[in-house]
């Protein structure tokens, strides 16, 4: 079986929806059979490259919510976060475009790390306060992750794979996708969401029950 998972790196559902899949998948009877491939996202593309500011005042600007308000719905999510054993620190985290971090996760999935590299930039992002949209810190993550240092570099500086990024994007736009996470189990069962792990392992064992036997 494979699963296709759109996601953000700026993303906290995202995470939450990481963790809760794996621990689904750790009690799949055919999780050896399962392959996890991840595509590219952004929650918000018309975010100016280059304008960094803290999460909680881009909401404020852009949601119209008290400060008080994006606190308690910070709290809420850090809380969440933490029943999945995630230690988020979102007074840190830095709001980016995040063009460039989901450049760096196609070259690291064409290695068969995407999510090995996933897995640092959502790290990076919700739990450790780093801009991942500068060209330095994403080279650090992506060797943290097990990429090349040089190649890395070369591929952030040349801008390469952004027509990869938009090609994800526009998948996602052809199947309905209109939030994240979104989950597709072998290109026709649609999970949204950070949906709980019983959902996440009912909807493997239906997908696989659907799947078409041997000819």
């Amino acid at each position: 079986m494979r699963i296709d998972v759109w996601s953000d790196v700026v993303c906290p559902w995202c995470f939450i929806g990481k963790r809760r899949l794996e621990s689904a998948l750790a009690r799949y009877e055919h999780v050896g059979e399962v392959e996890v491939r991840w595509h590219s996202f952004q929650l918000d593309p018309t975010h100016p490259a280059g304008l960094r500011e803290p999460t909680a005042a881009m909401l404020v600007r852009k949601k119209g919510l008290a400060p008080e308000q994006v606190r308690e719905m910070q709290q809420r999510v850090t809380e969440l976060a933490a029943a999945e054993g995630l230690r988020y620190d979102l007074d840190r985290s830095i709001s980016v475009n995040t063009l460039d971090a989901h450049r760096l996760l196609q070259l690291a999935d064409r290695g068969g790390l995407g999510g090995a590299a996933h897995e640092r930039l959502l790290t990076a992002h919700l739990c450790e306060g780093e801009t991942v949209d500068d060209l330095d810190t994403l080279v650090r993550l992506g060797v943290e992750a097990g990429l090349d240092e040089a190649e890395t570099r070369r591929a952030l500086e040349s801008g390469a794979y952004a027509d990869e990024v938009a090609a994800d994007v526009a998948e996602a736009r052809r199947i309905g996708v209109s939030g994240v996470p979104f989950f597709v189990l072998d290109g026709t069962y649609g999970v949204s969401g950070a949906q709980p792990v019983d959902t996440f392992l009912h909807a493997l064992r239906t997908a696989a029950g659907a799947a078409p036997g041997p000819a």
